[in-house]
């Protein structure tokens, strides 16, 4: 098929380059039901509203007592009450008895409050004589008392869809009693890596030859990117085996991810497969490290090509198909966090690429935000990744940039870290 007429002719910004890729995506539509016990990391496919009040009753926010604040004897400039203890509630374990004017029961946190009782004092501010409890005076009326519907009403949304559950979405969803849910099914990402000089792990070297690197980083960045992954391994540099490769890789996933053979004018056999087989276009960005993309589709599935070095191959990833595998799985896109920082290493730039260097952000005595370089930056070195936990963000027509200035920053989420 011919080459995607959409395919740029001249370098782009990635941050005009990624709302045209993410035009080219669609978030899946299928979708099933989980026990919630199984659906950590998946992707709400529907809202979900609170089916009970949250809190479901009025309890006690801490140890102490319960009793009336009218029966605080305020007019005569008394500092503390004396009421009667007529019993005890305990979480699960209610008071089951009545509360006559002048009484007062003992709480356990999460217990809930008899229905007569409005306040609660913490037991360190009383003092116990017999029968008697002889409370300090609190500072109002419904004091460490959890009212009922105070944080959610019956029938409130508490999460989106298009929401990832994490530990907290777990905890919510079994809070308002949701015992199945329903998700969206997990991606499948196909990846292999392409190059005669590419030797397994655990093999000699020979001359020329290097140990791939590429398909360990990009199993731990779409392990992250919580997608089901196929590695098919490293692929000769010869016509029918790549043709072979992007045929099986479509034919078993949603989307098919390789490293290496994209760049514009690379004397090898993947791009012409590429145009053979799908509907690809190359894309030239000014980024650094960086620049070769490819995305196109092949078969059903979308097409992301890195570029070979490694740690190009991982910005690349980064910023550009997370963001697609982020909307292919449902989910809610967003912005990432960008800080300013002063930096504690100069950094030599040539204008005309948009630099992602990677940095240490930490802050100073003083709490500001410092970042410095993790050393040299060239595209093949691995160890500035390792090191870093943050982007250096250096814009396109920026240039060299001195001690002191102040830099925009982008700390690593989950993906990096």
């Amino acid at each position: 098929m011919p080459t995607d007429p959409c395919a740029q002719p001249s370098l782009m910004h990635p941050d005009q380059a990624l709302p045209l890729l993410l035009e080219r995506v669609q978030p899946l539509t299928e979708t099933q039901v989980l026990p919630l016990a199984q659906a950590l990391g998946r992707v709400l496919a529907e809202d979900q509203a609170a089916t009970i009040d949250l809190p479901p009753f009025d309890n006690a926010s801490m140890d102490g007592y319960a009793f009336r604040f009218d029966d605080l004897v305020h007019s005569q400039g008394q500092q503390e009450a004396s009421l009667t203890l007529v019993g005890s509630a305990f979480a699960g374990h209610p008071y089951a008895g009545t509360c006559p004017r002048g009484t007062c029961i003992r709480i356990m946190t999460g217990a809930p409050l008899p229905p007569e009782l409005d306040t609660v004092q913490m037991q360190e501010l009383i003092r116990v004589e017999g029968e008697w409890i002889r409370i300090e005076a609190p500072h109002a009326r419904g004091a460490n008392v959890r009212r009922r519907g105070e944080e959610v009403a019956a029938g409130t949304q508490v999460l989106n869809a298009g929401t990832r559950i994490n530990a907290a979405e777990m905890g919510v969803l079994a809070t308002i009693g949701v015992a199945r849910v329903r998700v969206y099914r997990r991606l499948t990402v196909a990846f292999f890596s392409t190059g005669d000089e590419l030797r397994p792990l655990g093999s000699p070297l020979a001359a020329g030859q290097i140990y791939d690197s590429n398909r360990y980083a990009i199993q731990g960045l779409l392990s992250r990117a919580d997608v089901d992954w196929l590695d098919l391994g490293v692929v000769a540099d010869e016509p029918e085996a790549l043709r072979q490769a992007f045929r099986s890789a479509a034919a078993q996933a949603d989307m098919v991810l390789t490293s290496g053979g994209v760049s514009v004018g690379a004397a090898d056999y993947t791009k012409q497969i590429l145009e053979e087989e799908g509907k690809i276009s190359f894309w030239k960005l000014a980024i650094k490290p960086g620049k070769p993309f490819a995305m196109g589709q092949i078969g059903d599935a979308i097409f992301c090509g890195l570029p070979g070095n490694p740690v190009s191959s991982m910005v690349t990833f980064y910023k550009l198909v997370w963001p697609l595998l982020n909307k292919m799985q449902g989910l809610t896109q967003t912005l990432p966090l960008l800080l300013d920082a002063t930096l504690k290493s100069q950094i030599r730039k040539q204008a005309g690429r948009v630099e992602y260097q990677r940095g240490i952000l930490s802050r100073n005595a003083t709490g500001e935000l410092e970042v410095t370089v993790t050393g040299a930056q060239g595209s093949g070195m691995l160890t500035s990744m390792s090191l870093a936990n943050c982007f250096i963000i250096l814009a396109q027509e920026q240039g060299d940039t001195p001690i002191g200035a102040r830099v925009r920053v982008e700390p690593f989420n989950s993906v990096l870290c």
